[in-house]
């Protein structure tokens, strides 16, 4: 059995903490797309980790975690993350297996992103320069490096081809000196990272997943980003790079669809977005930056500072059609009471306004010690997108949760 477990927003829906919730009654945890731009934050006794290619459940002990063949990677980032793992004791090597059809990001990858970018001057999407698009194009292209070809022999050669093409496309962009030298530099950190992710669990991740299923093994799939950037469905072009919704955990993971039990579906309980693209209920106003600094609403990726806006119910009942939710979960609630008063938009298009409350809610642990005017928002959500909440997230701390 396979349940699913998506943002249905823009990203940054506080999807990493949900599944670390969630993950003790898995027996894997698997990302099933996208790569190190995806920033899932877990704040445990304190302590905060922000994985960007590691799956949630890294810190439960039983877990076993996979990176899937839909993700891209990049070699320096995922080592990275493998070392402050490990200095928090954490025995990430003995619970990590990567898909070894998942495709490598590359220097030469990220600098493309760079000048793709800005080439698009005032049109330019909000990419993290991270060398998720360029990875995926020649994902498409038939020309990329997979995680197996790390052992081959000729793995040096191959990439000088590769690169080459990619070095025709920077020249035509006016690459300068200064770029070409640190493209070098930043080659011999990928290598270096390359030559340490050889001694990581390198598998066939359809067959393990498949077999484990076959077994009664559970598995949580792990999406990253949100639905509203889905490269198809999403608020194209200002979308990221693969396919976010529900359905591609199938192609990410190799899994047929009549595996996929549970969709759970995270949301805030107003709205975030980085990056250039549309955002209807946005506030660029003060409000808006009251949200963003009780919030923190800074991208755990970049730093970049989040627009911030009202919850829309449209969108989020068109994400919860999408991708077949049957469970739900809020997030962020506890921002809320840094306004007198807040809105959200309805299906219909209507604002509707509510008032808050001055209660903390990361002490409560009950759903009926919730304050009146939050359980009232609660109750508007779900009359509204005809689903109910399950899952409550009260603060950002692994224990401040109430699941109803």
């Amino acid at each position: 059995m396979i349940d699913v477990l998506i943002g249905l927003q823009w990203g940054d829906e506080g999807k990493g903490k949900i599944v670390d919730m969630y993950a003790p009654n898995y027996d894997m945890v698997a990302r099933f797309q996208g790569g190190p731009n995806a920033g899932h934050t877990l704040v445990i006794d304190g302590k905060k980790y922000i994985l960007h290619t590691i799956p949630s459940g890294i810190i439960h002990p039983n877990t076993l975690n996979i990176v899937g063949t839909g993700t891209v990677i990049d070699p320096v980032t995922l080592m990275k993350e493998v070392d402050f793992l490990k200095a928090e004791h954490i025995a990430v090597e003995e619970r990590l297996i990567i898909s070894d059809k998942a495709i490598l990001i590359m220097p030469s990858h990220k600098m493309l992103d760079e000048y793709f970018e800005k080439s698009k001057g005032e049109q330019k999407i909000g990419s993290t320069l991270r060398g998720i698009g360029p990875a995926y194009q020649d994902k498409y292209a038939r020309i990329a490096l997979r995680i197996g070809d790390i052992f081959n022999a000729d793995f040096d050669k191959q990439y000088q081809a590769l690169k080459a093409q990619h070095l025709i496309i920077l020249k035509s962009y006016g690459i300068n000196e200064a770029d070409l030298e640190k493209l070098q530099a930043d080659e011999i950190n990928c290598f270096e990272a390359i030559e340490r992710m050889r001694k990581l669990r390198v598998d066939v991740i359809e067959d393990l997943i498949n077999d484990g299923l076959s077994k009664g093994s559970k598995i949580l799939a792990e999406g990253a980003q949100g639905s509203l950037l889905d490269i198809t469905f999403g608020s194209y072009p200002f979308v990221t790079s693969s396919n976010t919704i529900s359905a591609s955990a199938c192609i990410g993971l190799g899994v047929a669809p009549q595996k996929i039990d549970r969709v759970i579906g995270v949301f805030k309980a107003y709205m975030t977005r980085v990056g250039s693209g549309p955002f209807p209920s946005e506030l660029d106003n003060e409000i808006g930056e009251t949200l963003r600094v009780k919030g923190f609403e800074f991208g755990a990726t970049t730093g970049r500072k989040r627009r911030c806006g009202w919850l829309d119910l449209n969108l989020l009942k068109r994400t919860i059609i999408q991708n077949g939710v049957t469970d739900l979960v809020i997030t962020k609630s506890d921002v809320l009471n840094c306004l007198p008063e807040f809105s959200a938009l309805s299906t219909d298009g209507q604002l509707h306004s509510f008032p808050s409350w001055t209660e903390e809610l990361s002490t409560i642990t009950q759903y009926d010690a919730l304050p009146e005017n939050f359980k009232s928002y609660i109750s508007f959500i779900e009359n509204d997108i005809q689903l109910g909440v399950n899952v409550i997230s009260t603060g950002p701390q692994r224990s401040e949760i109430i699941i109803r």
